[in-house]
Order: C-alpha cells, then structure tokens, then sequence
C-alpha cells in the first residue's frame, strides 16, 4: 500500500487532544496542555475528555465521537493522545478508516495507542507516530525528545534515530518499514481482523513492567503466527521494568534471544520510545527505515519524510 502522509505541524498550529483509552485526570493534562502551548502550539480538547466509564475515558460513543470530531476538523493539524491505559481495541469495529486517508493528519500516541497505530497504518497507508503522550511525557520535566519530534512533525527528509543507549544482540543490516509498538498490543491482535502486517519491516516492540517470561511467551506467540518470518530487523525499546520482582540470574535480553536466535536479521535493544524513563523518542509508523549493528554500535536512521509541507 502506498504512503500516505500528513501536512507537517507548524508553529501556532491547533492539536486536538483525545482520551480514546483510559480515563485520565485534569491535573496531568493541564500541565502537557501548557507545555504544548510553551513549544508553539494550539491544545484544544472536548470538555468530555474528564468522563469515566469503569476504566475508561467515557463510554464508547463518546471516545469514537471525539476522536471523529478532531479527525474531521480542518483546523486541527495533529491528534495526541492523553494517555493510553486499555480500551483503544474497542475503537477498532466502529471507526471509518476511510476517514483517516480523506483527512490524513498527524496521530500520535503509544501503549494501547499501538493497536490504533498500526491499524491506520495497515488499512490506509498513513503513517501515524509512536511517540510522546499529553498527560505522561508532555507533563513530566524531559519527558520529550524534541529532535525526533521535530524531524516527524517538521518533514525531515532523512535523520537518524537516537540509539546512544542501545545495545547490539545481533549483528547485521536491514531495510524496511519502521513499525510496531507495544508488544501486549501487538499479541493481542493476532486472530483478529486487525492482525498486524509485519513483512518487511523493521519491527520496534516495547513494553512495561511485564516479567520475562511474558515477553517470552508473546514474542512466541508471534513466532509461531508467522509474524516474525518476514522481518528484516527487530529494535526493543527501554523495557522498562521488566524484569522478575524477586530477581532473575539471567538478563532480558537473553529472553530475547532465546526466541530470535534462528532470525539472520539485526536485532538492538534499549531505544527509547513508548514506555521509557525519559526523552521519548517519536518513531514514524510505516516510515522507510534503515538499520545498522555491526561492531558492537547500533544505528536507525529513518529514510522519507514523514510529513508534508
């Protein structure tokens, strides 16, 4: 499927802000919404947002509607999430994709954001964005990498990725398209009609405070799907907090490979987007990507814009 992009994002342009998961509190989002308004930005948000639903941020309806409303408004040029949390999966069956590719705009988010992410993405080519969140990274001190945001957001041609942090597993080199997200979400929409499309990307999987074992058995649910078959690269994020309460003699990584050991493709660990400790990275959904890890040094250099003018 062809790309399709969204107009970049300039100064004094209007963010919709949309709560499509978890319910979230003013007391978080205030403070992203300021900082937002700090960097340039118009923060604009349904006075709905504050609903609670059991876990949720409002009912169904109210969740869908919001996030229509700011995809069809032609005075918002980009759509951050609040936050994730659960309940983006319920989303799925009632939105018009069709929407998204008529009004293509930038879409942000991460977490449960992922099974939204990459179902734009599958279904109608836009390249959508695993990056920072208004009530967790845009709230906190440092909680944004700010290079990255702006090569996305601003239309850079080609940049590289941070991975000063990040440790080789596997040698080699890749090309693909950037993709991926949270792995819990990734498992979770296998079998279903929103499966992720993996073939010939460089896959990113990231998660947060889930034991080894777990990330084991959904990486091998993956693999015995067949969704890693095709895979030219794999990138992990921070992973943070995922390690065994009462401690392990074995590391993460390990666990890892134990699974992608048969795979001749690269495979890096610890680039920070999604659930990090801080700085978090924005990564182009469906973007070209190139990966390389040869002699213990790890690069991730994205390929296209992202955007438009």
């Amino acid at each position: 499927m062809k790309n399709i992009r969204a107009p970049r994002l300039y100064s004094g342009d209007r963010i919709g802000v949309v709560a499509p998961a978890s319910n979230i509190k003013k007391e978080l989002l205030e403070p992203g919404i300021k900082l937002l308004q700090q960097m340039g930005y118009e923060a604009v948000y349904d006075a709905g947002i504050f609903d609670q639903e059991l876990y949720f941020a409002g009912s169904l309806e109210r969740r869908l509607a919001e996030l229509n409303a700011m995809i069809e408004r032609t005075d918002i040029k980009a759509v951050l999430c609040a936050r994730g949390g659960y309940g983006s999966n319920y989303l799925l069956e009632k939105i018009d994709f069709k929407k998204f590719a008529r009004h293509p705009k930038i879409f942000m988010g991460y977490s449960d954001i992922t099974s939204l992410l990459t179902a734009i993405t599958d279904r109608t080519g836009l390249i959508t964005f695993h990056g920072p969140m208004v009530t967790k990274d845009f709230a906190i001190l440092e909680g944004v990498d700010f290079a990255s945001w702006h090569n996305c957001l601003g239309g850079i041609g080609a940049w590289n990725v941070s991975t000063e942090d990040a440790e080789v597993l596997k040698p080699g080199r890749a090309q693909g398209r950037l993709y991926g997200g949270c792995l819990s979400m990734l498992a979770a929409s296998l079998d279903t009609p929103f499966a992720i499309e993996t073939a010939d990307t460089i896959l990113f999987i990231e998660d947060v405070s889930t034991k080894p074992y777990q990330i084991d058995r959904m990486l091998m649910q993956l693999r015995l799907a067949g969704k890693l078959d095709r895979v030219k690269g794999f990138v992990f994020g921070e992973m943070q907090l995922c390690t065994q309460p009462d401690g392990q003699n074995y590391t993460l990584p390990q666990v890892i490979m134990r699974v992608l050991e048969k795979y001749d493709v690269p495979v890096i660990y610890g680039v920070k987007s999604g659930h990090v400790s801080g700085r978090n990275i924005t990564l182009p959904i469906g973007a070209q990507a190139t990966l390389v890890a040869e002699g213990g040094q790890a690069s991730l250099r994205v390929m296209e814009a992202a955007t438009v003018p």
